[in-house]
């Protein structure tokens, strides 16, 4: 008798556990973030990939590519889903042809089940973001921000939505950088709030309507969304953007694991991805929730897409006729020059050059209304000449040819003098970190040993060149490379504060700069930086 008794209680707790195993829920939340209209394949430095790279199978990403990557992920998984964190627009001349029309048609052809807004989804104003939710063939969700003035678009975009796999019902909600205003271009008729307070409203209107599987999907960079997991209860898993942060167990790169657990006001674990930029990376994550919503495992990586991914066929052709008329663009005439423009190797990485005044001082008087006073760039940034006579898109992107963005921070006198240390601390092996300058100039000694080799550094103050303050806090733009810390440039990630790194992009700033007076430039020198022996 004791035997059967233990059999039926046997047979009743193996019952329960089978019904907790049919209880858990799991979902493969496969992501993107950040494409920045790079629908043709990117090559090592995320910029469009040339012929001779794509023979060399050099090539990541593209829309084409991830398509693929995105069919055999589906077949694999048992309840995908596929999102994107924002900031498909901006970045290449795809967008500039087509501004939303391309991403729209991409995205639908790829069947992303939801997206949020970006601070780049605002740089041509609401219209153009109306009409790219208007063509998408999916939700887009907003949750912090008041478009009540903008009724086309307030039709469209909602803080939330309910996406149903299995019976399940998967709330995904959608931020945007609190300070697109500063970021972008939204107009008046937009305002945006605090991006915790926004959530936890959201997470309440899911709860009330009986949904336990809450995603957040957030354009607000990696570090606030740590926060957010933090702060607001009810998020099982936040997927994010904006900071373009790469997140892997592998890669040593990478800011932080894939993904990134951070416990949450109500002590369970959220788990928080992301997948770099550019289309290079397929976020894979997937999720097991238990019967009550409670995420009980997360794990994953994000998938490289490499050659050892081939392009679907039919994409690739539609993407090929799409970029036949930017051959047109790439041979736009923008201005014009009076003498060629020495951007040699030879001249822009071991002094000043022609080239490097041209590209700073365009990059200083694109933010100077910000209260920027001192650009830096690298010499090795600069990859080619320019010939007498009329300039093209063509070549300005030749000579600019790696898509950075303006980046903006701020940074005390005595950092600044120590990037200028390092900038020069390897001009004998012809280092691309060579820095050219505007809004200061510098002397230097080419003898004297590396960390110790500036003698002087003047900032231009109210017309007239004085010492820099080694205590006193600049406003500094570069490119979003060195921002950081490429090319040598630790200091700008160490020790640079209130950073923005997706400004505009620096081949449009230079054609841009040039064209500004409707006559021909002239390329000059002023002895800006000096070399003592």
């Amino acid at each position: 008798m004791t035997h059967l008794l233990g059999s039926a209680a046997a047979l009743a707790l193996l019952a329960i556990g089978t019904q907790a195993a049919f209880a858990d829920y799991t979902l493969t939340i496969l992501h993107t973030n950040d494409i920045h209209s790079r629908i043709e394949p990117i090559n090592k430095y995320d910029s469009t990939c040339d012929e001779k790279d794509r023979a060399a199978d050099n090539c990541f990403g593209g829309t084409a590519r991830l398509k693929t990557a995105i069919e055999a992920a589906r077949k694999a998984a048992d309840n995908p889903i596929l999102i994107d964190g924002g900031d498909e627009f901006q970045g290449s001349l795809f967008y500039s042809q087509y501004k939303g029309k391309a991403a729209s048609e991409m995205m639908n052809a790829l069947g992303y089940e939801a997206m949020t807004v970006g601070n780049h989804e605002f740089d041509d104003g609401p219209k153009v973001l109306t009409h790219f939710v208007k063509s998408v063939h999916f939700p887009v969700v907003m949750a912090n921000a008041d478009v009540s003035k903008e009724s086309e678009l307030a039709a469209l975009v909602k803080p939330f939505t309910i996406i149903e796999k299995k019976g399940q019902k998967i709330g995904i909600i959608g931020l945007t950088p609190q300070d697109n205003a500063e970021l972008s271009s939204p107009g008046k008729t937009i305002t945006f709030f605090d991006p915790a307070e926004a959530a936890k409203r959201a997470v309440k209107a899911l709860s009330d309507a009986g949904v336990d599987k809450i995603i957040l999907l957030s354009h607000s960079g990696y570090m606030v969304d740590q926060k957010l997991a933090a702060e607001v209860p009810g998020i099982d898993v936040i997927v994010g953007g904006h900071s373009h942060t790469l997140l892997s167990n592998t890669d040593k790169k990478a800011s932080g694991p894939y993904p990134t657990m951070v416990k949450g006001p109500d002590g369970h674990d959220v788990p928080i991805v992301q997948a770099y930029a550019y289309g290079k990376y397929l976020g894979e994550l997937t999720v097991t929730f238990d019967d009550k919503g409670v995420v009980t495992k997360a794990d994953g990586q994000p998938i490289l897409l490499d050659g050892t991914i081939a392009e679907d066929p039919k994409l690739k052709a539609r993407i090929a006729e799409l970029a036949k008329p930017l051959d047109k663009i790439r041979k736009t005439v923008v201005a014009e020059t009076a003498e060629p423009i020495d951007g040699s190797r030879e001249s822009c990485r071991a002094g000043e050059c022609q080239m490097g005044d041209l590209v700073a001082d365009a990059m200083l008087a694109r933010v100077k209304d910000q209260g920027a006073e001192i650009a830096i760039t690298n010499g090795g940034g600069l990859r080619a000449s320019i010939d007498q006579g009329k300039v093209t898109q063509g070549e300005i992107l030749t000579v600019l040819p790696f898509q950075n963005t303006l980046s903006t921070f701020k940074l005390k006198g005595s950092d600044v003098k120590a990037a200028l240390e390092s900038g020069v601390s390897r001009v004998e092996e012809g280092a691309g970190r060579f820095p050219q300058v505007a809004g200061l100039k510098f002397t230097w000694s080419k003898s004297a040993k590396p960390g110790s080799r500036i003698k002087t550094v003047m900032v231009k103050e109210n017309g007239q060149f004085v010492p820099i303050d080694p205590d006193k806090t600049y406003l500094v733009v570069s490119n979003n490379y060195m921002r950081s810390g490429g090319d040598g440039y630790s200091v700008f990630a160490k020790k640079g504060t209130d950073a923005y790194d997706y400004g505009p992009d620096l081949d449009a700033v230079v054609a841009d700069y040039l064209a500004k007076d409707n006559k021909a430039y002239k390329p000059f020198t002023d002895g800006r930086i000096t070399a003592t022996d």
